[in-house]
């Protein structure tokens, strides 16, 4: 079993980022390219799949060693899928929808060695959202917090105050199942 150092991370998620670091890992930051859009015939959690195996694929295919990790998180309303808002109005009506409401948060990764093992994992956790004045929303978007993420809110910061209660793994929400993950490793011969 070989210890787990350092990995290459193909997202620019500060928070992925921040996961990742919080394990001791060295993460060098490669973005991939990957259109995050919606894809036809896929619901919101096999959306999250597809983009994290396609952000493994296009980085690995720019790397010539190394275990690359990525990531992609769909917000699941009632099987549709929300990502990340294209502007303040659509951050609003997707706080709006969320409002007083449940639902899931589908985190899905890849972890692949550059010409080696795969280990591939879909985390669901459920949201439940407190019910949302309009001043609340307005007030939540004018920080520029939801600009970078799926649903349009962050759990961790200000986003907090908008979530009424959560089942399933918190880190999930945030953008990185890291139990999972860790619990994972050795499938393809890592430790931490």
């Amino acid at each position: 079993m070989r210890e787990l150092r350092s990995i290459v991370l193909a997202s620019a998620s500060p928070r992925r980022f921040e996961l990742l670091t919080s394990l001791g890992l060295n993460v060098r930051v490669r973005p991939s390219d990957v259109d995050e859009g919606d894809r036809p015939g896929y619901g919101p959690r096999e959306l999250a799949a597809f983009h994290a195996a396609a952000k493994a694929d296009a980085v690995a295919a720019r790397e010539p060693s190394g275990l690359i990790i990525a990531a992609d998180t769909v917000v699941d309303l009632d099987g549709t899928a929300l990502g990340k808002p294209r502007d303040a109005a659509d951050s609003a009506r997707m706080l709006s929808a969320l409002s007083g409401r449940g639902h899931t948060v589908h985190t899905a990764y890849v972890a692949r060695e550059v010409g080696g093992a795969t280990i591939a994992s879909t985390v669901s956790t459920n949201v439940w959202f407190s019910k949302l004045s309009d001043e609340t929303i307005r007030t939540y978007i004018a920080t520029g917090d939801p600009f970078d993420k799926a649903g349009s809110y962050g759990i961790q910061g200000r986003g907090a105050a908008l979530v009424e209660r959560i089942e399933g793994d918190f880190y999930t929400v945030m953008g990185f199942p890291l139990g999972d993950f860790v619990r994972r490793l050795p499938e393809i011969g890592y430790r931490l």
